[in-house]
């Protein structure tokens, strides 16, 4: 059966359009199911090699199935095209709702993954046999596969500067879903066509758009509402940033701060937290400190408990994300809860990474307050490395001291030691603590210092300062039960972040 041909007057803005919304769209929606697996499931670098691995064998899939389509390829390839806007376009929104409603995650967020490389890999080989008989076939292939490729770089450019802090995940996808969507329509007024079936395509299009553009104005809303119940509280404040989706709730009872969907405080018990991770460090200093450095911690409640010592003359706190300390310097229920920390003019809020910070700053520091999430992935996982630790010993003052927050010891009780072996690797003496928080249960703190750091017996401040901690419960922080107490433990180095696949080995049992 003949072909339709293209217009040569059409070629290159047909080609220019096309190939280059195929090749972006699909690399985009490679990283939309990449980032909501790593957001879940934590191990960024696992779950974007399964996606990229999947995502390719699918379009290989793709790419030999084309074969088999013989007749009427512009109609197959505005169908497949209106299909890719559905499965691709919907993806987040629905990867999302099964991730709050139903316990098959990974079964939905692979599944999408193949269906959309499976559509995306049929795509080029049916527009190369669409075009082969307007341009020659050596030009052509030259042509497409270039467009192809400058469309996934576009993609990698756009997507973590522009598309997921601007738009965010759920809008990203759709809005590309959109574009397929367009591209589908635009096809149909390339080629000559009998007029029932440009009827037929042209209002399959139309009916998809219309379904997307619903969509995309509505999704925010939906989000929303599933996020609130999934948190179990109305939510106050949500943003996306390049590193993470922030999520603030408030009940009448208690404030609660999200971050990819994991708790990272709640004001029932917050204090138990941060005044254990602050106030024994400061008793172990043996002095007043006069300038200390908080990494992570943008939250501002650890820079509130060292503001309660006026010897305090300089704090600099590093949080990579803006977004957080951005929140916790404006938002009124974070003013409440830092009592306006961030602000204080004794603190500087740097917003880059630690390590680099680390490698670079040639400051001193009389104390550290390491705060950084629990190491469930790579990018986290260096900062819990002996190479880390070296760094931030060249960092503190003669005879300062450090304390490193470290997971769980009774969840997590090998990557606990894990870290504690990690510091003493690095050349610390280390005293580690622990405290019952009720929000996470048993949490582990490791303090770290030079030869002469002991456990410390009684507070440098008034109990009556403070909503929890006494001079009294220090002894108790520092004993260990058998059954939480010291095992065997590997260091973790830079080059292998043992520690990354413990940890996710520990604590999978518990979040399966």
């Amino acid at each position: 059966m003949p072909q339709p041909q293209l217009p040569r007057r059409w070629v290159h803005p047909a080609l220019l359009a096309m190939v280059a919304v195929i090749a972006t769209s699909g690399l985009v929606y490679e990283l939309v199911t990449g980032t909501l697996a790593s957001y879940v499931l934590g191990d960024s670098v696992t779950q974007f090699s399964l996606v990229i691995g999947l995502y390719l064998f699918a379009m290989g899939i793709g790419s030999y199935l084309s074969k088999f389509l013989e007749d009427r390829l512009l109609e197959r390839f505005v169908e497949i095209e209106l299909c890719l806007a559905l499965a691709g376009g919907l993806s987040a929104p629905l990867l999302f709702k099964v991730y709050t409603a139903a316990a098959a995650f990974r079964f939905a967020l692979y599944g999408v993954v193949v269906l959309v490389g499976t559509l995306v890999g049929l795509e080029i080989p049916l527009l190369i046999r669409l075009l082969q008989f307007s341009v020659d076939l050596k030009e052509l292939v030259a042509r497409v596969l270039t467009l192809d490729y400058v469309g996934a770089l576009i993609a990698s450019l756009l997507f973590p500067s522009l598309l997921l802090p601007k738009l965010g995940v759920h809008q990203t996808s759709l809005f590309f879903g959109l574009l397929n969507a367009a591209v589908a329509m635009l096809a149909t007024f390339l080629f000559p066509l009998d007029r029932a079936v440009t009827i037929r395509l042209r209002a399959q299009c139309l009916l998809i758009f219309g379904v997307l553009a619903a969509v995309f104005g509505f999704v925010t809303r939906f989000v929303d509402r599933a996020e609130t119940v999934y948190f179990g509280a109305p939510i106050l404040y949500t943003a996306q940033s390049p590193y993470q989706r922030v999520v603030i709730t408030r009940s009448p009872r208690t404030t609660r701060l999200f971050l990819n969907g994991n708790l990272q405080f709640s004001s029932d018990d917050e204090q138990r937290y941060h005044e254990v991770l602050v106030h024994p460090a400061v008793a172990a200093l043996g002095r007043d400190p006069r300038s200390v450095l908080v990494l992570g911690g943008g939250d501002g409640l650890a820079a509130r408990e060292l503001l309660r010592y006026p010897s305090i003359e300089r704090i600099v706190l590093i949080d990579l994300d803006a977004v957080v300390t951005d929140a916790f310097r404006t938002l009124p229920v974070a003013l409440e809860l830092n009592g306006g920390a961030l602000n204080d003019p004794r603190v500087t809020v740097r917003n880059e990474d630690a390590y680099k910070f680390l490698e670079d700053s040639r400051d001193s520091f009389d104390l550290a307050i390491v705060d950084f999430p629990d190491p469930s992935n790579y990018a986290v996982g260096k900062l819990y490395t002996d190479a880390f630790y070296h760094l931030l010993r060249e960092r503190l003052s003669f005879r300062g001291v450090a304390v490193v927050q470290a997971t769980s010891p009774q969840y997590a009780r090998e990557s606990f030691w894990t870290i504690v072996q990690t510091l003493e690797s690095a050349g610390w003496k280390t005293a580690p603590l622990h405290v019952y928080v009720p929000s996470f249960g048993d949490w582990g703190f490791v303090l770290a210092g030079g030869e002469e750091l002991a456990a410390p017996g009684a507070l440098r401040i008034e109990p009556t300062k403070l909503r929890w901690l006494e001079s009294s419960g220090l002894p108790e922080l520092f004993r260990f039960p058998r059954d939480i107490g010291r095992v065997e433990a590997p260091v973790n180095r830079l080059n292998d972040q043992k520690l990354v696949a413990t940890y996710a080995r520990e604590w999978g049992v518990f979040t399966r």
